[in-house]
């Protein structure tokens, strides 16, 4: 008698069928040294718990707070054995003065990264743009050894496409010029065609700094939507509010996976120089990381 029992249902076929064993060990690379973004929320103590130990934590700097609440943050995780990179909003600094402070505050804390952005606060001093503030602080030779700078592959709501470029070529010379190592960030795009793409063109106009991917984390739709709207974080509110319908459709039960742009995008890596991935956490440390070690799993397999 033949068994009555029915066949399992095929299995999809898994990334593993569709990268090359070298696209998984880039992509493995990847996440294995993943950069976790955080935002000075509530909920932020409950969450570094979910922190791997002796990773790097990037430190949001929100319109709402200050620099120092950033540097104090970034105070404490140090205090827990974390590498941290404080967010300077160009935009926020008051003078020539604070700068002075900052550098000072940053040397005594031990940080060795920074990461430089224009910002959207109203201009607090003299400097409206990363590159003013960069000059500056950099010309007070601060004991660091790496920069990292925003840039922007689905464009910005307020800024050409012409002087983004512009001014991604004009920070890498002003880090070079400092004898530093530098890097962009990439902002949240959900294209990894249009990534892919954009990366592309950057190198093609002399754009040589690496890139870590902004992706945003195994993040729960509804909280990524609310909380980058209510705290404006950047052009990432921006893309939010101006990309709604897809946003939410990629977003979707079964529909978006951090995986899904950063698989593409491995067999990309080396020709593009991307060495890093920068996640937009939101918080959910929690979610973000048991995504992450079972993508890991999968890919030493």
């Amino acid at each position: 008698m033949q068994n009555s029992t029915p066949a399992p249902p095929k299995e999809p076929r898994s990334r593993r069928s569709i990268l090359s064993r070298g696209d998984r060990d880039a992509h493995r690379r990847l996440l294995e040294g993943m950069t976790f973004e955080l935002i000075p929320l509530k909920n932020l103590e409950d969450q570094i718990r979910f922190i791997p130990t002796g990773s790097t934590v990037s430190m949001t700097c929100s319109p709402a707070k200050t620099i120092e609440d950033t540097l104090d943050l970034c105070e404490r995780l140090g205090s827990y054995g974390f590498s941290t990179i404080p967010h300077i909003a160009a935009r926020m600094v008051e003078g020539e003065a604070h700068v002075d402070q900052l550098v000072a505050r940053i040397t005594g804390l031990g940080i060795r990264k920074v990461f430089v952005i224009g910002g959207d606060a109203e201009p607090h001093g003299q400097f409206t743009d990363a590159a003013g503030f960069l000059r500056s602080f950099l010309d007070r030779k601060p004991d660091i050894d790496v920069v990292g700078v925003g840039s922007y592959p689905d464009g910005h709501g307020t800024i050409s496409d012409d002087t983004l470029a512009a001014a991604l070529l004009e920070k890498q010379e002003i880090i070079a010029e400092a004898g530093l190592e530098g890097y962009m960030s990439t902002q949240m795009c959900f294209d990894h065609q249009r990534i892919g793409n954009w990366l592309a063109e950057q190198r093609a106009g002399g754009v040589t700094l690496p890139c870590h991917l902004g992706v945003p984390g195994a993040v729960d739709r509804t909280r990524l939507l609310t909380i980058s709207i209510r705290l404006g974080i950047g052009h990432s509110a921006r893309y939010v509010k101006k990309n709604r319908a897809s946003v939410i459709r990629l977003l979707s039960p079964g529909g978006y996976n951090p995986n899904k742009l950063i698989a593409p995008l491995s067999k990309r890596a080396a020709d593009l120089d991307i060495t890093g991935i920068h996640c937009f956490t939101f918080n959910a440390v929690d979610t973000t990381e048991d995504w992450r070690q079972k993508t890991l799993a999968g890919l030493k397999r």
